[in-house]
């Protein structure tokens, strides 16, 4: 029985060989298209997902129809909402998005349950796990509070160009991504565009500057 894949997640590669052997027969290694939606407001959380390659893209929803980004997950990392559905027995209240193709391990409820009860590096990599997502999250509320839209918009570029310095995104993709409406989006990128830091294209922002991105969000204390 192959239990290699468990060392790809920190915290789980102290588990002893009848545990890794219980993880890996009680689970399944699954895959999911780009843009698919992995879980859904309401819906039950029946499964833990470890990625092992892709991302999930975690947002929620307004009364208003107004989506707001809350975080990633990466390879290497679970989803803590599902980990918090799980553990309070309680629905999804947020949409998790596969932003590219995903492989990832799912380890449904028993399996879940069962582990946690009898390993402590089991818990202990769940709870970390939870616990660090939690400072994030209210990393973002702070960052949505007391952060100007113009360092976040910034440090958030920044954080999504590619190795060609672009950005493959919309106006309303990035309004989403900060929790502000598209035209706030458009008019920062404007500024951003005068200053001779970016170039426009449809669904697409080229870092012509990025120094000066990269000043902005230094002199603001911010983080990429």
């Amino acid at each position: 029985m192959n239990t290699s894949w468990i060392d790809k997640f920190k915290g789980l590669s102290r588990l002893p060989d009848d545990i890794r052997t219980a993880l890996v027969a009680g689970s399944q290694i699954v895959t999911v298209p780009a843009g698919t939606q992995v879980f859904a407001p309401g819906q039950t959380a029946d499964n833990l997902l470890l990625l092992l390659d892709g991302t999930v893209r975690v947002q929620q929803k307004s009364d208003t129809g107004r989506e707001v980004f809350l975080y990633r997950v990466h390879a290497g990392e679970s989803c803590v909402l599902t980990t918090a559905c799980m553990l309070a027995f309680e629905d999804y209240s947020a949409d998790g998005i596969a932003e590219t193709d995903v492989t990832a391990v799912a380890i449904p409820r028993k399996t879940f349950d069962d582990l946690a009860a009898k390993s402590p590096i089991f818990r202990e990599f769940i709870f970390t796990a939870y616990s660090r997502r939690i400072t994030d999250l209210f990393t973002l509320i702070d960052d949505i509070v007391f952060q100007r839209m113009d360092v976040r918009l910034a440090a958030r570029l920044l954080e999504l160009a590619n190795a060609d310095n672009v950005v493959r995104a919309t106006h309303a993709f990035l309004g989403t991504e900060l929790g502000t409406a598209r035209e706030v989006i458009s008019r920062t990128l404007s500024e951003f565009q005068r200053r001779g830091w970016i170039e426009q294209s449809r669904g697409e922002v080229r870092l012509t500057g990025r120094e000066g991105l990269e000043r902005m969000v230094k002199s603001a204390g911010a983080e990429v």
